[in-house]
C-alpha cells in the first residue's frame, strides 16, 4: 500500500518532489516505494528524465483509476469525520438520564442543531473507548482511569412523597414510625436517620415495594405508594410542579457527585465541549 500510495501522489502532483511534499517524505522515497511497484507488476509507470519524471502509457492507464479509487478512499475518510463531529453518543445513569438530563436535551439541540445526541442509560459502567461513548455523566468521587472529570452536582437525598401525603408524615424523624410504607435504599434511608442522631435506621418491615431504580421508587411514591427517599436535585421539576414534596428540611449526602466524564486520550473536542458547557449552564440555573 505504501508503494501504492506513493505512485498514487506522484501520478496527481506530476512528480517525485510534490509528491514528497505531501506525503512528508523526501523524493528519492517516493522514487524508491514506485521502483519497488515497478518491480512487483514487472512494467515501467514513470520514464526518469533528467529533470523531471513523466508516466508511461502503462503508468497513465493505472494513474486513472488508482487516483479515482483514492479518491473514494478520501471521501469516505472525510464523511466518517463529518459522522464522527455531528454524533454526540452519552451514557448516564437511568435516574438521572429519564428524570434530569432527558426533559432538558431540547434545549441543547436547539442550541445546538448540527448535533445529534444519542443517549444511553446503563446502571452498569460503559467502557467510554470500547464501545464508543463521547462522554458519560457518572456518580461517584470523580477518579477513573483514564478519564477526566468535570464536577455537576452533589448525591444527596432526602423523603419525598405525594402532596396528599405529607400531613400523614408526621412522626417520620421517628425511625419506628410504620403508618407509610418506605421506597427507596435502605442504606440511604439509614444515613438520613444516622444523620439526624437517630440510630439505627428504620427496620425492614418498613419497607413497601422494592424497585430497581430511583425514579421508580419517586414514580412510586407520586403515585402515594409511600414515602421515597431520593434526590430534590434530580426531581426538581417534580417538586415544581407540585407533584411531589420534601417532608423534612435535612438533605443526606453520601459524600458522592455527579461528574461529566471523558476519555482523557481524546482531549476536550468541540461537541464534548459543547456539551460539557451546556450542562454546566443547566446546573448553574
Amino acid at each position: 500500500m505504501s508503494s501504492i500510495r506513493a505512485f498514487e501522489a506522484a501520478a496527481r502532483t506530476g512528480g517525485f518532489a510534490p509528491a514528497a511534499r505531501e506525503l512528508e517524505t523526501t523524493a528519492a522515497a517516493v522514487s524508491y516505494h514506485v521502483r519497488q511497484l515497478e518491480a512487483q507488476i514487472g512494467a515501467a509507470l514513470f520514464r526518469r528524465l533528467p529533470q523531471r519524471v513523466e508516466l508511461t502509457p502503462a503508468g497513465e492507464a493505472a494513474a486513472a483509476e488508482t487516483i479515482a479509487a483514492f479518491a473514494m478512499l478520501r471521501a469516505s475518510f472525510m464523511r466518517a469525520a463529518d459522522i464522527d463531529r455531528t454524533q454526540l453518543r452519552v451514557t448516564a445513569l437511568p435516574t438521572l438520564g429519564t428524570s434530569w438530563l432527558a426533559p432538558r436535551l431540547g434545549r441543547f439541540r436547539a442550541l445546538h442543531p448540527e448535533l445529534h445526541v444519542d443517549l444511553d442509560l446503563s446502571p452498569d459502567t460503559r467502557d467510554l473507548a470500547a464501545e464508543g461513548f463521547d462522554l458519560a455523566i457518572r456518580n461517584g468521587h470523580g477518579k477513573w482511569p483514564g478519564l477526566r472529570a468535570v464536577k455537576l452536582f452533589p448525591s444527596v437525598f432526602t423523603p419525598l412523597c405525594a402532596p396528599g401525603l405529607l400531613a400523614a408524615t408526621q412522626g417520620l424523624e421517628d425511625p419506628r414510625w410504620s403508618d407509610i410504607p418506605l421506597l427507596g435504599r435502605p442504606d440511604w434511608w439509614a444515613a438520613w436517620y444516622r444523620d439526624l442522631g437517630r440510630e439505627p435506621g428504620p427496620p425492614a418491615n418498613r419497607f413497601g415495594t422494592r424497585l430497581s431504580a430511583e425514579h421508580l421508587d419517586i414514580a412510586a411514591a407520586i403515585a402515594g405508594h409511600g414515602v421515597a427517599i431520593g434526590s430534590p436535585i434530580l426531581f426538581e421539576a417534580e417538586l415544581a410542579a407540585g407533584r411531589l414534596v420534601q417532608v423534612h428540611p435535612h438533605l443526606a449526602a453520601d459524600g458522592r457527585a455527579f461528574w461529566i466524564a471523558y476519555p482523557a486520550v481524546r482531549g476536550l473536542t468541540a461537541k464534548v465541549e459543547a456539551f460539557r458547557d451546556w450542562l454546566l449552564s443547566e446546573v448553574a440555573v
